[in-house]
């Protein structure tokens, strides 16, 4: 697996997308709650796909997002759906882009496994974080289900989900853990950024 496969693959998917998407409203309500979406907070929405969270989060009055993808299909088609001011998209690789901003509040949706190092993407996105800001990581499945429907359609550009144990264990390196749920309705791992002494790579 590498990241030009993944373009290709979400690339072609993104047509589509949308209207495979399922939505579950209680899910998607709680995850948005660990994630602390409210009002006048600023959003980094990672691996954003077509948009499918930018309703909820307008819904809850953020301040502003920015949302990033590394397919441009997947850009370019939320770019159609969505003008409101608040809302910056952005094509790239999340691990590499420079963003000048600070946000206050990290949402990676259903989209963890495609990301090759996942200790480096923590990382990277601590760096974009206030302190005090909150990396959330989310599926609305299990991790059992999720696994199951990766090893058939998206074998090819996806990792395994770890536990929520293993994860909270990359992100104590940079957060304090306060969420990590993994039952048969979704998988949430969530933390603040603290002050941290040294802040070398995650293995």
């Amino acid at each position: 697996m590498d990241k030009q496969s993944i373009i290709d693959f979400f690339n072609r998917m993104a047509p589509q997308w949308d209207s495979n998407n399922v939505r579950d409203e209680e899910k998607i309500t709680a995850i948005l709650d660990y994630a602390g979406i409210k009002k006048n907070v600023s959003v980094l929405d990672v691996a954003c796909g077509t948009g499918v969270l930018i309703p909820d989060y307008l819904a809850r009055n953020v301040k502003k997002i920015t949302a990033v993808d590394i397919s441009p299909l997947m850009i370019d088609i939320a770019q159609t759906k969505f003008s409101d001011p608040r809302i910056k998209f952005l094509n790239d690789d999340i691990e590499a882009v420079d963003i000048s901003e600070s946000f206050d509040t990290c949402v990676v949706y259903n989209a963890f496994p495609h990301f090759l190092n996942p200790g480096g993407l923590i990382q990277a996105l601590a760096d974009k974080l206030i302190l005090g800001g909150r990396l959330t990581i989310a599926h609305s499945m299990s991790r059992e289900a999720l696994n199951a429907y990766h090893s058939s359609a998206a074998s090819a550009v996806s990792i395994k989900l770890m536990s929520e144990s293993e994860l909270s264990i990359l992100f104590d390196s940079y957060f304090t853990v306060d969420t990590a749920v993994s039952n048969e309705a979704m998988y949430v791992v969530s933390g603040v950024k603290r002050i941290v002494d040294n802040l070398s790579p995650v293995p």
